[in-house]
């Protein structure tokens, strides 16, 4: 890492097979403390909010993270093959301009999330040590934005330094959990009740998804021959366990203190099971909050050149990244500063709509890279705007959207609930259909295209790409 700049000289261009570097395995402490922090705590809170206990939300968490992850763990193998950043793919799917819908959508889920971490950061550095909320706000979104600048090297460095951390602090308190007592119907088998196991279930597994956006991000400048098994295999473990363990962290907290908002809750908790542990639990985990905080403003700046790109084709600079990751911390504080006390709340169910727009995505993605093109793509032709893949790709858009409507009856938010959720007495099984059939419609549109021929003229296309990057 030495050898290399201190900041990161790519951005949304190809990184040649002689810069690859790094181990597979450095993957899983990447999506380890990607999950490892006070916004995953949170998603443990909902179940048990709303009427479910302890043992069968513990159930519920460990079902969602193992869907979720499974779709976002094959998106981190995408990486590896292309050289590319995750949301820069979609062009072969959307179209040089069509991709710019998901863009759209995924710049909001990236600033919204860290308005959303900054604030949560803020009130809990404000609960232990009674800091000025706006500083605090300020100095989360700098310290985040500096680590987003010096790159790719330095993020997985940071990460795999701090997942040891975190690994021991949830080992403490794990072995700790033995001396906390818990209300009897907690722990209560005969009490299952199916909408808070659902709403968990695929609350959960929703935010399992919402990594899909940028896992290639942190894949690309790894050797293209890691091998689809073991970039899988790494993203999975780091992002199930971290999943798994830090939500189940909230879910204990909220079976305990179930009246208390996240922070006192946790803090309450902690010292329960271990007296004096509950502040320094409170800042390890806040550290992992800054760190996913910075992949969210290194994946909003790829993702402004991607849109400034598909305007007008330009030449990735380190200056451009740096001005984009400015912009994102001034947005992302700005929204931070002006929120309101509901803030949390109000953002919260905004986020879940963001997270059904990505469900179709995420479908016509993989499908097209595992199934359809079976991973033969130009590099020249996705930064070409009058290339192979069109300006807007129909068969992609159709899918999404047909995808994206078929999902309506079974939202479940605060701001709209579609007639199929509240028959289920608010269960939110979206997911469960945007995924296939976004996938077949995208299959059937597919239908007749010789892509065995776009294969080949993928590879003429790239030809001397290596030397020329």
């Amino acid at each position: 890492m030495a050898k290399r700049p201190l900041i990161e000289v790519r951005s949304i261009d190809y990184v040649p097979k002689r810069e690859r570097h790094g181990k597979v395995w450095h993957l899983w402490p990447v999506w380890f403390m990607g999950d490892a922090h006070l916004a995953t705590i949170a998603t443990g809170f909902v179940g048990i909010a709303i009427g479910g206990n302890l043992v069968w939300m513990t159930l519920a968490v460990i079902l969602g993270c193992a869907l979720g992850t499974f779709f976002m763990a094959f998106h981190s193998t995408q990486g590896p093959q292309l050289g590319l950043p995750q949301m820069i793919q979609s062009r072969p799917q959307f179209g040089y301009v069509g991709a710019l819908l998901v863009w759209g959508v995924a710049l909001v889920t990236y600033l919204g999330y860290n308005a959303f971490n900054q604030v949560l950061a803020a009130d809990t550095l404000t609960t232990l040590y009674g800091t000025n909320p706006k500083i605090s706000i300020l100095g989360i979104g700098i310290i985040a934005t500096a680590l987003a600048a010096v790159g790719y090297d330095w993020i997985h460095a940071a990460q795999r330094i701090l997942a040891g951390v975190l690994l021991a602090a949830l080992l403490v308190m794990t072995f700790a959990l033995g001396k906390v007592h818990f209300a009897p119907e907690q722990l209560d088998f005969h009490r299952f009740t199916l909408i808070p196991f659902l709403v968990q279930l695929f609350a959960t597994a929703a935010y399992q998804l919402s990594w899909s956006i940028y896992v290639s991000d942190y894949s690309r400048y790894l050797p293209k021959d890691v091998g689809v098994g073991s970039a899988f295999f790494w993203t999975y473990v780091g992002a199930f366990i971290g999943g798994v363990w830090t939500t189940l962290v909230g879910t204990v907290a909220a079976a305990l203190f179930p009246k208390e908002d996240l922070a006192p809750a946790l803090l309450h908790a902690a010292d329960s099971m271990l007296p004096g542990s509950g502040a320094p639990l409170l800042i390890v985990t806040l550290l992992g909050l800054v760190t996913i905080t910075t992949l969210n403003f290194y994946g909003a700046s790829l993702t402004l050149l991607s849109v400034a790109d598909s305007i007008k084709p330009i030449k990735s600079t380190v200056a451009k990244r740096l001005g984009t990751l400015a912009l994102g911390l001034v947005v992302a504080t700005v929204i931070a500063f002006t929120a309101s006390k509901d803030f949390a709340h109000e953002f919260g169910e905004f986020l879940a709509i963001l997270l059904y727009l990505f469900t179709p995505w995420t479908a016509i993605n993989l499908v097209d890279f595992y199934v359809v093109r079976k991973g033969h793509y130009s590099v020249r032709e996705i930064f070409n705007p009058n290339g192979m893949y069109g300006r807007w790709n129909w068969r992609g858009l159709t899918a999404y959207f047909v995808g994206f409507v078929s999902m309506v009856p079974f939202f479940s938010t605060g701001i709209y609930q579609g007639p199929v959720a509240r028959a289920l007495g608010g269960a939110d099984l979206a997911m469960l259909v945007g995924l296939p059939v976004s996938t077949i419609v995208y299959l059937i549109a597919c239908r007749g295209v010789d892509f065995e021929d776009e294969a080949r003229r993928a590879a003429l296309a790239d030809v001397g790409l290596d030397d020329e990057a």
